[in-house]
């Protein structure tokens, strides 16, 4: 079969993309994939009918385990190779490359079945032995196949794992890079490494949510060796295993610039590990890409550009605040503007920006950095968070003498920013004075814009609160299909609520009120809240009503 006259005949791609293809077979249908020239699923039926062979979609198909133990887990893997049925003439057996001849020759061979093969797509026969055998369950039950009863879980007084083995210590390498090349694929925040009583648990943050991976039974016994091999790339003593470690480790995955924030903690049943996922190839910073609503994007512009005064974003740990400020900044960045930041850790390098990384072991805190750099004469200053009393008297006495501070506070809601604050111990009438505004946000989930379903809900299931409406609107909910991993959700967004302060605000401040008068103030004047602005993107098909209710209390 002749791959370029296929892509061709079908038109699939243009002449001049079908001249940049110098290989043939299943090189070329991986290029045009990879390259995002055509759909996968396009480009396989197309091969498929000039095949005569016929092509399956493996959405809901459920893996015959039984089956699968008749085939070296790790073939599979390495040839992208699912066994989907057994019949009287051999075994069914789906594939992404029908032309590669050798695999299924070798797959033949080793189990001894007559394959006859069917097209699928690469990615839903990967997902379904992921799901079967975990993820790098190829490696694993190849390194299990070749240790046998050996445990490789120990490391030497020296502190060294037992690496001898050159092809043992490859595998693990491999394992490891399978795990971050996953996470990476599913577009995950946080891989979580946790140490049980059983094994090891691997668990992914996806969209803020955690799921389980599945994962090898063999696993549990190279749990040290994948710990030594993390603390070895993150530069860390891989035989201190009693206190907490933090490292990086810096990845290309696909051409993408990946930086991990590696931390290893001591647990009840072995070292705990975390790593945070940071795609540099995303860090181009745009307010417009942070959605605001127009008004409030247009008061929030205004904010920042005053010349002085102190300005916070509120929110829980992963609400999007550093995004925020991030985008803030690019936005407000230009030659005649000097922009300091202080950060622990600096998540991003940006671009014409002045950053400081926090180092509390020789004594760089926030408050320490903030009072060298106002000698570096800056215009706009970044503190990455107001964390005590210290810093936050840093931060509003450098806002009143000519500065426009930026910085980040865990509080629930803006009014509350004004008597945290006050609680730290700053004086009420220093606050009202540096405040000009607080922006409180959370992040939700967004729709799957390829299988959310429009349908008019009951009244009784809405919330109390939902915006009162003569005739009940058309909502979405989730359905879940192949592109959001069957979630119902792809990727999230930010709902926002926005205080700016104003001359009651201020008064009011004064007085020590509580934050419920602030916030009732706040509400007269005609501030939205989180949860004000979360029915609004209901409204507007971007998430769900359930969705609003998992990130916002009745109070917000």
């Amino acid at each position: 079969m002749n791959v370029h006259q296929t892509l061709s005949r079908h038109q699939l791609v243009s002449p001049a993309q079908l001249s940049q293809l110098t290989d043939e077979g299943g090189a070329a249908l991986r290029a045009v994939v990879e390259r995002q020239w055509v759909d996968e699923a396009t480009l396989l039926r197309a091969v498929a009918t000039d095949l005569g062979m016929p092509f399956v979609d493996l959405t809901g198909h459920k893996v015959d385990a039984e089956l699968l133990r008749c085939f070296r887990s790790h073939d599979l893997f390495r040839h992208a190779i699912l066994p989907l049925e057994k019949n009287r003439f051999g075994v069914k057996v789906a594939t992404s490359d029908p032309l590669n001849l050798a695999a299924l020759d070798e797959l033949t061979v080793a189990c001894d079945f007559s394959l006859e093969p069917v097209v699928a797509c690469r990615s839903q026969i990967e997902e379904a032995l992921k799901r079967e055998l975990g993820v790098g369950g190829g490696t694993v039950r190849e390194m299990a196949a070749r240790d046998g009863d050996l445990i490789y879980d120990e490391v030497d007084d020296d502190g060294q794992a037992d690496l001898d083995d050159e092809s043992r210590a490859s595998s693990v390498i491999k394992l490891v890079n399978e795990l971050l090349k996953e996470a990476v694929t599913l577009r995950a925040s946080d891989v979580h490494l946790e140490a049980t009583r059983e094994g090891l648990d691997i668990r992914y943050r996806v969209d803020g949510m955690l799921r389980t991976q599945p994962v090898a039974a063999e696993l549990h016994r190279y749990r040290a060796a994948i710990v030594s091999r993390l603390k070895i790339l993150a530069k860390l003593n891989i035989a201190e295993k009693r206190l907490p470690q933090d490292g990086r480790i810096k990845m290309s995955v696909s051409g993408r610039e990946i930086d991990v924030r590696v931390s290893i903690i001591p647990m009840l049943h072995g070292e705990g590990i975390v790593m945070r996922l940071l795609d540099k190839s995303k860090s181009s910073f745009d307010l417009s890409s942070v959605e605001f609503p127009a008004d409030m994007a247009e008061t929030w512009s205004k904010l920042i550009r005053r010349p002085h005064g102190l300005i916070l974003v509120s929110g829980p740990t992963g609400s999007g605040k550093t995004t925020t400020l991030y985008s803030s900044l690019a936005d407000i960045r230009s030659p005649f503007t000097k922009i300091i930041t202080v950060e622990d850790p600096i998540e991003y390098d940006l671009t014409g920006i002045n950053q400081i990384q926090v180092q509390s072991k020789i004594g760089l805190t926030f408050a320490t950095g903030l009072r060298s750099i106002l000698r570096h004469d800056p215009d706009v200053v970044l503190i990455g968070e107001i964390r005590d009393a210290e810093t936050a008297t840093s931060a509003i006495q450098a806002s009143l003498t000519g500065h426009t501070v930026l910085s980040t506070l865990h509080t629930n809601d803006a009014p509350s920013a004004f008597t945290r604050l006050i609680d730290m111990g700053i004086e009420p009438y220093l606050v009202a004075g540096a405040l000009q505004g607080v922006l409180a946000q959370r992040l939700v989930r967004r729709l799957c814009p390829h299988c959310k379903q429009a349908e008019i809900p009951n009244r009784l299931d809405l919330p109390a609160d939902f915006p009162p409406m003569a005739t009940l609107p058309t909502l979405h909910r989730t359905v879940g299909c192949r592109e959001c991993n069957g979630m119902g959700y792809q990727g999230r967004f930010a709902i926002f609520e926005l205080l700016v302060t104003d001359g009651t605000t201020r008064q009011l401040c004064n007085q020590r009120v509580s934050s419920d008068v602030l916030r009732d103030h706040a509400l007269r004047a005609g501030m939205t809240t989180i949860r004000q602005s979360g029915w609004q993107c209901v409204l507007a098909g971007k998430t769900s009503v359930d969705e609003v209710l998992r990130v916002c209390s009745t109070e917000s």
